[in-house]
């Protein structure tokens, strides 16, 4: 059960590309919630320039905080700290949400209490302005516990959902330990274990506009150096088959109001 009607959006930025943050906002005023809900967006600079603030407008929705650089995956999970929605949803600073994203990741918490993440469609944005759709999107409906991680194993280390349109019960998003402390493959790492531990459920309505531009992070010569790309998939599949392995279970009676249970426990 949800308790409160607050979905926290959390984005982390780097100086780079704040400039496009008013972008982002401006999907997020487009957003209809159901009846009651309303947003608040946590945004986190991995960093602490002076750069990121300008871009973003005066509105008391926006929750905005700065740190010593670590990556997007340190970002995101510093600016937990100030997330107070039950369900925390993903928005990188140069993404844009489609309209209705937010009701429809809203709508499957609501009605599928046994779901713990959700993903939806995404189609690349290209610097014309024109978008292209991927070729291996699942059917729309749950996802059953380890198909990210066979899907992503057979396919390259690519899975068949995109990281970028996470929306996550904050209580499961917390009990995993946020985000990996990885250089990239942060938030992939993350969908993994969820995957690991909890149904998913994927939406075919496309929710985000993943922005391609040459300033991006993953676009960067180190993002897919061999050596550190094959250390990250390891540490990330390692972590998923290890989650699987401890028989966690969720949804579960929630004494201390994480939802999540070790089957092997007793007393």
């Amino acid at each position: 059960m949800i308790k409160n009607q607050l979905i926290t959006v959390i984005t982390a930025v780097h100086a780079p590309g704040a400039h496009y943050l008013p972008q982002a906002y401006a999907s997020l005023t487009e957003q209809k919630l159901p009846d009651g809900w309303d947003w608040e967006w946590v945004v986190q600079e991995d960093g602490q320039s002076g750069d990121v603030v300008p871009h973003l407008p005066d509105d008391p929705r926006i929750s905005f905080g700065q740190g010593r650089p670590g990556r997007a995956g340190m970002a995101r999970t510093m600016g937990l700290a100030r997330a107070r929605g039950e369900v925390v949803r993903v928005l990188d600073a140069d993404d844009v949400l489609t309209p209705g994203a937010l009701a429809r990741d809203l709508s499957v918490f609501l009605d599928h209490p046994e779901v713990g993440w959700t993903t939806c469609r995404a189609l690349d944005l290209l610097p014309d302005g024109s978008t292209v759709g991927f070729d291996q999107d699942p059917a729309d409906g749950p996802i059953a516990r380890g198909d990210v991680l066979r899907h992503w194993k057979a396919h390259g280390h690519r899975a068949q959902v995109h990281p970028a349109t996470l929306c996550v019960r904050r209580h499961l998003l917390t009990a995993l330990g946020g985000w990996m402390a990885l250089p990239a493959s942060e938030d992939t790492g993350l969908l993994l274990a969820l995957n690991a531990v909890a149904t998913g459920w994927f939406t075919a309505e496309t929710g985000l506009l993943y922005r391609k531009w040459p300033g991006q992070v993953t676009g960067q010569a180190a993002h897919v150096d061999e050596t550190e790309r094959a250390a990250r998939m390891a540490v990330v599949e390692a972590r998923a088959r290890a989650l699987a392995g401890l028989g966690w279970e969720w949804p579960e009676p929630e004494p201390a109001g994480l939802g999540l249970a070790y089957a092997g426990a007793t007393g």
